[in-house]
């Protein structure tokens, strides 16, 4: 069995610890939370028509982010939703309305396979726990930091917005050379900016 690293062992107790209480929320909690953060969201995002969000469809005790997405798509964003390729990929296919969903992995659900792979540059992005600073903890597989580093390859520099509730928060995320710090935190509470972009949230 592989040892992990002391900071990959505590970013794994971090993640665990957090993804803990976020489970203990009540429903009706995580509903009326969720809605909050659609509200926050629409009020403080200004994106031009025709900007590609990538946003990702609830797992167990996610935040939903449905609401927001389907708002930003109203007013002119395209709109497309994560994809596990293989253990080291994915990509980003168009979510359209009314269009089938398929099981995409990791019990996620997204567009089918003939759905066009977009390149997003507004991303809103999951994790499991978040500090002060906009530094993220992810689910532990490293896909969005290789998919961030994918697109930046090839010249598009998303914007990162971290979505998740407050309960998340920890004290302090130790740093690795491979993460991606986020712009801006958006809680049930706000959207924490970091000051990471010249453009106004």
């Amino acid at each position: 069995m592989k040892l992990l690293s002391p900071t990959k062992e505590l970013k794994k107790n971090l993640r665990l610890d957090a993804l803990g209480r976020r489970d203990m929320l009540e429903v009706e909690y995580r509903i009326e939370a969720s809605m909050r953060i659609a509200e926050i969201g629409l009020a403080s995002f200004a994106l031009d028509r025709g900007t590609i969000v990538s946003g990702f469809w609830p797992i167990r005790s996610e935040v939903d982010l449905r609401p927001l997405l389907f708002g930003l798509r109203e007013r002119g964003a395209q709109l497309c939703l994560p994809v596990i390729i293989d253990k080291q990929t994915i990509l980003f296919r168009e979510l359209v309305r009314g269009a089938p969903m398929i099981e995409t992995g990791f019990g996620t659900a997204g567009p089918p396979v003939d759905a066009p792979v977009l390149e997003p540059t507004f991303m809103l992005v999951p994790l499991a726990a978040f500090d002060a600073r906009g530094h993220r903890i992810g689910y532990g597989a490293g896909y969005y930091d290789r998919a961030i580093a994918r697109l930046q390859e090839i010249g598009v520099n998303p914007r990162l917005i971290g979505v998740a509730f407050d309960c998340q928060e920890v004290e302090i995320v130790p740093d690795e050379p491979h993460d991606m710090p986020l712009e801006a935190i958006l809680t049930e509470s706000g959207l924490r900016s970091f000051g990471r972009t010249d453009k106004a949230s």
